[in-house]
């Protein structure tokens, strides 16, 4: 070979491999700092999360019912976080609004170390839900202006991300309660705290993502015409029904996270150990699969066809958790491992499915403010599923297949719901407009 020809396959070789890891994730340079956002986000909430009860009993002596109750009041003042959130969004510079809800995380978790009564610790926890909630909102509307069209792949790629942050977050976490005393629970809550300031000062060093809309009136413009009321999602009956929807689907979380671990205890010979494994099973898998799986929901057409295989999905998993309670030992653990496996890919493919269809339902003029209501299905499920998930398994293994046929239902109108909205072909980065009268 002469010379001139190595020289020649020299200069050919790098455009014909694969391009450079930064340049295969969407968004440039800022979607990649909020890519590192978010996961130092999980790391810290990784920490924090898993020993929250832990530190309410052991550091404060809150009891039982007390930290229950705290708990849940937090929750349910979560839920206003989302709403809220989006609406600033569309009334200010979206970074600032980012900024300021990881400075007020951070403020409210520190504010927890000053005092041991009851009722500002309700307080305190009740305000650090609302920006927590937010943030999630103003995060995922964020990357769908700096990714565009390959915004499915970004989340996809955040979602893995944020998958490895939280893992690796709860490992330090463990660490940390091996310890167990007062200065280790103080630790972990100072970290997360921490981890929203070093949040706070990369997010200073993202650009405004370009707003799709007119929501923002300038100077310029004032008097040129009279600006249109904004889309209001709140008289948008078909979107309130669409997130209803997402609500019902969002109980893959509560599934997993609640009571696949109570299911065990209560109601099958699986060892107990499984549990956490399970936890581990469904962190990999999403680790491995999130973005190779991302290419089937590229267009909102092709995101809205997910929702066959989902209900597939749904039922072939709760039915398997159902036969777990059957037989002896070895067709638990077989069972309650297929129904991981499967609901971790239910949880996989609606995250796509409602990423896409979310983002393109949302009227260019008020996108903050449909994302800020659709993310009330996942704060409403974080409130409620574990309540649901508790007497379900009280009900016993035949409430399994009653609950797959619910998802599959849901998955049925979804997909007529969303068809009748977006009729036609792919409509990933066009504009739409849902306000019905």
């Amino acid at each position: 070979m002469s010379r001139t020809t190595r020289a020649l396959r020299k200069e050919r070789a790098p455009r014909e491999g694969r391009a450079p890891l930064k340049d295969r994730i969407p968004g440039g340079a800022d979607g990649r700092r909020m890519l590192l956002i978010g996961f130092i986000d999980k790391c810290g909430t990784g920490l924090w999360s898993t020993a929250t009860a832990l530190y309410f009993t052991y550091v404060t002596g809150l009891g039982l019912g007390q930290v229950g109750l705290l708990i849940g009041i937090s929750g349910a003042a979560g839920i206003a976080g989302a709403p809220l959130g989006g609406r600033l969004a569309d009334r200010f510079p979206l970074v600032r609004v980012i900024i300021c809800t990881q400075l007020l995380r951070a403020a409210a978790l520190l504010a927890l170390l000053t005092t041991d009564h009851y009722l500002l610790l309700v307080l305190f926890s009740a305000a650090g839900a609302l920006p927590d909630r937010a943030t999630n909102v103003l995060t995922k509307l964020y990357a769908a202006r700096v990714a565009g069209p390959d915004r499915v792949r970004y989340q996809a790629v955040n979602r893995t991300t944020s998958n490895i942050g939280w893992t690796l977050g709860g490992l330090g976490a463990a660490a940390a309660l091996a310890v167990g005393s007062t200065a280790a629970f103080q630790l972990l809550l100072v970290g997360d705290a921490l981890s929203y300031l070093v949040m706070a000062a990369l997010t200073l060093r993202c650009a405004e993502p370009p707003s799709p809309g007119a929501s923002r009136v300038t100077a310029s413009s004032a008097d040129a015409a009279p600006a249109t009321k904004p889309s209001n999602p709140w008289r948008d009956r078909g979107f309130l029904r669409f997130t209803a929807g997402e609500a019902v689907f969002f109980l893959h979380d509560s599934i997993l996270q609640v009571a696949l671990p109570l299911w065990i205890v209560h109601a099958t010979d699986a060892p107990v150990g499984l549990a956490p494994l399970l936890l581990v099973v469904n962190s990999v898998l999403v680790v491995l699969f999130q973005v190779p799986l991302s290419r089937f929901g590229a267009t909102t057409e092709a995101a809205r066809r997910l929702f066959t295989p989902l209900a597939v999905l749904f039922v072939i998993g709760t039915l398997a958790v159902g036969a777990s309670a059957l037989g002896g030992p070895a067709l638990a653990v077989g069972a309650l491992i297929t129904a991981a496996v499967v609901l971790t890919f239910a949880e996989m493919i609606h995250t796509i499915a409602s990423w896409e269809i979310s983002v393109a339902l949302a009227p260019d003029d008020a996108q903050g403010a449909y994302l800020g209501v659709h993310g009330l299905a996942q704060s409403t499920q974080r409130f409620a599923g574990p309540l649901l998930m508790t007497g379900l398994v009280s009900a016993g293994p035949f409430a399994w297949p009653v609950l797959g046929a619910a998802l599959a239902a849901t998955a049925a109108a979804q997909n007529r719901l969303v068809r009748r909205r977006l009729p036609g072909s792919s409509l990933s980065v066009a504009k739409i407009t849902v306000s019905e009268n």
